[in-house]
């Protein structure tokens, strides 16, 4: 799945620069996106609908590229154990939390992922830190500390939302991990496709036993909207995006990148939803830009 060259780099590689803005634009804008869908349509049923939707457009154009679809021998376990981390576990714990947080601050717990992926890079894959990666870790650590800090002064609003939206930060980051373990010699399209519809399967038995359909009559056009966007930008392209640079560099490496998209989902929130962003928000925002800076430009030698 990834290139064996591709592991030399200890730095997001400028032609991943691009697929990095998309991603960050694309993942950003969608905390917005996925608080106005959630506010009509139920967890269950919403991610239902992004996943199964969202893996069908990304079956439909790679058969229209011309590329292969099939899964390799023997590995369909493996693809069911990373679908069940890195898309079942966090979807559904984002999508309950950030019903119960605003969207800025859900953004911003779910981007520590750093936090846990990279020391679980070192213990399971051996990776080699160096100081800019620590450097980059510490201001993602100081970051969760400011924003942990204000949640348990509040702990009467909504600490179990905050808690879900860090447990989702927590299994994405073994799924990333894991993804690198055990990689399945597969390309970005289709195996993210794979992923998403195996991930979803039992989301799709969780609507089914636990939510009404009926509910659905009801639904705005602005929710539609915002599940139109999950389907089309959220996952069936910037999945791949994700995929693309996971597999193309050290954990490390994509874990520090992504804090970026956080700082795109507090902005979209203030725009979209009148959010507005307390002061140890607004420091951590910074925090997590300096850590990005950490990995984007090559190590002098």
């Amino acid at each position: 799945m990834s290139a064996p060259q591709d592991q030399v780099h200890d730095h997001l590689p400028r032609r991943l620069w691009w697929v990095l803005a998309a991603l960050t634009f694309a993942w950003g804008f969608n905390w917005t996106a996925m608080k106005v869908a959630l506010g009509e349509v139920a967890p269950w049923t919403f991610r239902t609908f992004c996943l199964g939707f969202g893996s069908a457009v990304l079956f439909a154009a790679l058969r229209a590229g011309g590329q292969p679809l099939a899964v390799p021998r023997g590995q369909w376990g493996r693809l069911a154990m990373l679908a069940f981390f890195n898309i079942t576990c966090w979807n559904m714990l984002v999508a309950f939390g950030v019903a119960l947080i605003p969207s800025g601050r859900a953004a911003i717990l779910a981007y520590t992922m750093p936090v846990w992926a990279i020391p679980l890079s070192v213990w399971l894959l051996g990776e080699r830190v160096t100081g800019r990666k620590l450097a980059g870790l510490a201001l993602g650590v100081i970051a969760l500390a400011l924003l942990l800090g204000e949640s348990l002064a509040s702990l009467g609003a909504a600490p179990l939302g905050s808690l879900m939206v860090l447990g989702a930060a927590l299994t994405w980051a073994l799924g990333t991990v894991l993804q690198k373990r055990f990689p399945l010699r597969m390309p970005a399209g289709p195996y993210t496709a794979w992923i998403m519809l195996l991930g979803g399967v039992p989301i799709f038995l969780g609507m089914l036993l636990f939510e009404d359909l009926a509910r659905l009559r009801g639904v705005s056009l602005q929710a539609w909207s915002g599940v139109l966007y999950n389907v089309l930008v959220s996952f069936a392209f910037a999945h791949w995006a994700w995929i693309k640079i996971a597999t193309s560099v050290p954990v490390s490496v994509f874990a520090i990148s992504m804090l970026i998209i956080p700082v795109i989902g507090v902005l979209s929130g203030m725009a979209f939803l009148g959010e507005r962003p307390s002061l140890a928000e607004a420091a951590a925002l910074f925090l997590v830009l300096g850590a990005l800076a950490t990995v984007i430009r090559p190590q002098a030698r």
